[in-house]
C-alpha cells in the first residue's frame, strides 16, 4: 500500500493520471505510459543499490566474445558480474562475496525477462542466453533486503 492507501500496483496509473490532469495539455502518447508502466515494474522495492567498484584487466574465464567484469558492493557482500556476448545474446557469470548461504538466489534480470540462480557454496552463479541490452543482477538473501547492481547496458 501507498501512503494514500492506494495499491502498489495501481501507482503507475494513478501518477501517470495526475500528471496529465497537472500538465493541462493534450493526452501522454501511449508508448510513453507503456513506457513509464514497464519501467515502473522494474523497481526493486526495499533494495539496497550497490555503489561499483574500480577493478583492473581481468581476463575472462571464457575465451569466446569480449568479457566484460564489473564490481558493485553494499550491505556487506561484493557482486562480480562478468557479462559476455555471444551470438547476440549474453551470458553472466559471477560471484557474491562473501558467499550468501542457505536459501539466497541471484537474479539477473533484464527489462523483458530474467533468470533466478541458486548461488553455488562458494557463491557462484551463472545464466546464458539472455537478449543484448540492460541488465541488472540481484542477491537476494534471506532476512535482509535485496542488494542490486545499477543497470548496465551491453552491446553486441
Amino acid at each position: 500500500m501507498t501512503d494514500d492507501g492506494l495499491p502498489d500496483d495501481h501507482l503507475p496509473d494513478y501518477l501517470l493520471a495526475a500528471l496529465r490532469m497537472a500538465a493541462g495539455v493534450d493526452p501522454v502518447p501511449g508508448r510513453v505510459s507503456d513506457a513509464a508502466r514497464d519501467a515502473y515494474s522494474l523497481r526493486l522495492p526495499g533494495g539496497v543499490v550497490a555503489a561499483p567498484y574500480e577493478i583492473g584487466a581481468v581476463v575472462g574465464a571464457r575465451s569466446e566474445g569480449d568479457p566484460a567484469m564489473h564490481r558493485f558492493g553494499a550491505d556487506g557482500i561484493t557482486l562480480d558480474v562478468e557479462v559476455t556476448v555471444t551470438d547476440g545474446r549474453l551470458d553472466v557469470a559471477g560471484q557474491v562475496s562473501p558467499a550468501p548461504g542457505p536459501g539466497a538466489r541471484v537474479e539477473v534480470r533484464t527489462p523483458g525477462a530474467g533468470e533466478t540462480r541458486t548461488p553455488s557454496e562458494s557463491g557462484h552463479f551463472a545464466v546464458a542466453g539472455l537478449p543484448s541490452g540492460w541488465i541488472s543482477v540481484v542477491c537476494h538473501r534471506p532476512g535482509l533486503a535485496p542488494v542490486a547492481t545499477r543497470w548496465l547496458h551491453v552491446r553486441d
